[in-house]
């Protein structure tokens, strides 16, 4: 390819590439007179080592971002695990599930029978809304639970977090009223934060929404109502039966339809589950399911439970998207839930989550100051933290990454409002002598803090 010689004249800039070099690349990147509202530039300089480019200057190569992407921001989460990948680090941080409830043999078993029987079908595509036999399932099992659900009201989705992604793109325009949880899921916030919402935060408290501070005012004109009832992402909370009804029934009065995301309902540790928001109202409620949690992460398969009539829209969107979720990963899970297998492999996550939440509420008890607070989740992977007021989340994880512990701060869950004295601790990675050694640093730090504040002590 013929060398693009740079056209500002003062220096001998060349690109190999077949890219038009902009007249300011002598400039100081970042400072491109007349440079159009809306544009970022990207800077290739000497070492361009993603492009392979060298040049003799600095220059710009204008790729036109869009408005939307341009608010894009990465993940707190994603960017405090990238430090937790030291080994010396005692991670409170990621939301991954126990690698030890992975049923990785019965998974190789379920793997070599699909390759067996069905070879050629398993690896070719298929149709958008999924294995059949696999929507089958999963709407058995939600109308077992009492939800009255048909195989075709099922959409295989490639992960939860498309599922998110989808119903951003199917139910949000700029500006559109979107009410979520305080705090909420930070996964969904970004997955809704790329169709540029309106978040509206709705009133919650140590047991979720506050129904009753749901006025008709606040749910005029939403395109829906977002809630993890089970066990939350950050703060580990459950929506009480009560509030339950009386959320399905209001949001049923004012025709707003509810998104429930519930990755975690298997995952109590006693008693017994309660209803979905989908069995209260299945026209008016918009599941999502996973099977991230009771099964594997990367298997990257979800579901979603929808009104055909919005199925049919989610269903193009994902054709746009990715055309289906791989023909192999669904039969090779199809095979491996059979013979009831969940009804005996979910019992044992539960009894090993539920130990590992003692032992860090038993940490807790005994090595954080009494001006913190947090609850006792009753199931679920996550408990939340509030710190005095003064002290920040944000603030505080510098400390403790110095000391190699890591936590997410609570910031970034909050759609409006950050509440900065907030943090999310994850439990059941983490073997048990870490669970100590780990609360009992974040102890001392808390300890530290609290000494600086005027009129607070240990």
């Amino acid at each position: 390819m013929r060398p693009v010689r740079c056209r500002q004249g003062s220096c001998n800039a060349r690109s190999t590439v077949g890219w038009r070099l902009p007249a300011t690349c002598c400039r100081s990147p970042g400072s491109v007179p007349g440079q159009a509202s809306g544009q970022r530039s990207v800077a290739a300089l000497h070492s361009a080592a993603t492009t392979g480019v060298r040049y003799a200057c600095a220059m710009t190569t204008s790729f036109q971002i869009s408005r939307r992407a341009q608010a894009l921001t990465s993940s707190a989460i994603r960017e405090i695990l990238k430090v937790t990948e030291r080994p010396e680090v005692i991670s409170f941080a990621g939301g991954l599930p126990s690698p030890a409830t992975f049923p990785v043999e019965r998974m190789r078993a379920a793997s070599d029978q699909v390759l067996r029987d069905a070879p050629q079908a398993a690896l070719q595509y298929g149709p958008t809304e999924g294995y059949a036999p696999l929507r089958e399932w999963v709407a058995a099992r939600l109308s077992r639970d009492g939800a009255s659900i048909r195989p075709s009201q099922v959409l295989i989705t490639t992960g939860s977090q498309q599922g998110l992604d989808l119903l951003g793109k199917v139910f949000i325009d700029e500006g559109s009223k979107v009410l979520v949880e305080t705090p909420s899921y930070l996964g969904a916030l970004q997955a809704f934060s790329l169709f540029q919402p309106a978040f509206v935060g709705m009133p919650s408290d140590e047991d979720g929404v506050v129904v009753d501070a749901l006025d008709p005012a606040l749910l005029a004109d939403a395109r829906f109502l977002y809630c993890l009832p089970n066990f939350q992402n950050p703060t580990g909370r459950r929506l009480p039966l009560a509030r339950r009804q009386a959320l399905v029934a209001r949001a049923a009065e004012t025709g707003v339809p509810i998104v429930e995301d519930d990755p975690y309902g298997e995952l109590y540790y006693s008693g017994q589950p309660l209803p979905s928001l989908l069995s209260m109202n299945p026209e008016g409620v918009i599941y999502m399911g996973s099977f991230s949690k009771v099964l594997a992460p990367g298997l990257r398969l979800g579901y979603v439970v929808a009104p055909e009539a919005v199925l049919g829209k989610l269903i193009q969107a994902k054709q746009a998207a990715d055309l289906h979720t791989p023909s192999f990963t669904q039969r090779v899970v199809y095979q491996t839930l059979q013979d009831d297998f969940l009804q005996t492999h979910i019992p044992q996550i539960r009894a090993l989550y539920a130990r590992q939440c003692s032992l860090m509420l038993e940490a807790l008890d005994r090595h954080f100051p009494s001006q913190v607070q947090w609850n006792r989740p009753e199931g679920g992977m996550f408990l939340w933290v509030t710190l005095p007021p003064g002290l920040d989340g944000t603030a505080l994880l510098a400390r403790a990454i110095a000391r190699n512990v890591a936590f997410v701060p609570g910031a970034p869950f909050f759609a409006t409002l950050p509440q900065t004295n907030t943090l999310r601790l994850s439990f059941v990675t983490v073997p048990g002598e870490k669970i100590d050694a780990g609360i009992q640093v974040l102890g001392e730090l808390l300890r530290e803090a609290l000494a600086e504040l005027p009129g607070l002590g240990a």
